[in-house]
């Protein structure tokens, strides 16, 4: 009998794995809680309406179903047993291995403020897209709706926390859905107003970058209309907005 290799996990390092193995005299199952494979670096596309959910996703079972020695399961890992070589499922059931391969990605982090969770969604699945999608495009119609000043201008100010390259692509995109996606189709406010901030709590945008590219990259989010802040920590998100010490910045789409 064949080793037995179970890889967590389908995105780009556990669809590798698995591609990689094709010629291996090795029996592969792969397993991950959802069905599809995830381009993510085109995931802020769907989170702005630029792209539709099938554009970025693929199925996992037509993508690996000429690899025959690779069997695709669907659940989700709950617990691994080392000494009883096995992988814990949500029902309680077991799937042997003899190599296991943990390939279960990346999740964001609200460092240590996992309550901002529910006003500040972050961006690694099409669920977490999609939501992102419906709170941008709820924000311009409320805003429609909205006759205090005060109240449409929160609807109309859209903060990014984070100046990764997430952060960077979609408060560029939030920039251009406003000054040019929408141009024309309000009647009681102009979408040009709506005001993007990108708040980075590090001294510039892009870290994993070189300096330049930085500075050239902030340059090029101004010019879109996004203010850039660097330095600046958050230190409170709710509902109405975000807080950064003792500053307030009124606003109801949060990233």
């Amino acid at each position: 009998m064949n080793p037995r290799v179970l890889i967590l996990g389908c995105g780009f390092a556990g669809l590798w794995a698995a591609q990689a193995l094709r010629k291996a005299p090795v029996e592969v199952t792969v397993l991950d809680r959802t069905n599809h494979h995830l381009f993510t670096p085109l995931l802020y596309q769907v989170a702005t309406a630029g792209l539709s959910a099938p554009s970025v996703a693929g199925p996992i079972r037509h993508i690996l179903a000429a690899q025959r020695n690779v069997t695709v399961l669907l659940g989700e890992a709950r617990a691994i047993d080392i000494n009883g070589k096995s992988v814990v499922l949500e029902d309680g059931s077991r799937i042997p291995y003899d190599k296991l391969i943990v390939a279960t990605g990346t999740t964001h982090s609200y460092f240590g403020h996992d309550e901002w969770a529910p006003f500040a969604p972050g961006l690694k699945t099409l669920d977490d897209a999609l939501e992102i999608r419906r709170r941008v495009l709820i924000a311009f119609e409320r805003a429609e709706r909205e006759s205090d000043a005060a109240r449409r201008a929160a609807w109309l100010t859209f903060v990014v926390v984070g100046g990764g390259p997430t952060g960077v692509e979609l408060a560029g995109t939030f920039a251009e859905i406003a000054r040019h996606t929408l141009h024309g189709e309000f009647r009681h406010f102009d979408p040009h107003n709506a005001r993007v901030v990108l708040v980075e709590g590090t001294d510039r945008v892009l870290q994993a970058y070189t300096p330049d590219l930085s500075l050239k990259a902030q340059h090029q989010l101004e010019r879109l209309g996004v203010t850039v802040w660097v330095g600046r920590m958050v230190t409170g998100v709710d509902a109405d907005g975000v807080s950064l010490g003792t500053e307030r910045l009124a606003s109801r789409t949060v990233v």
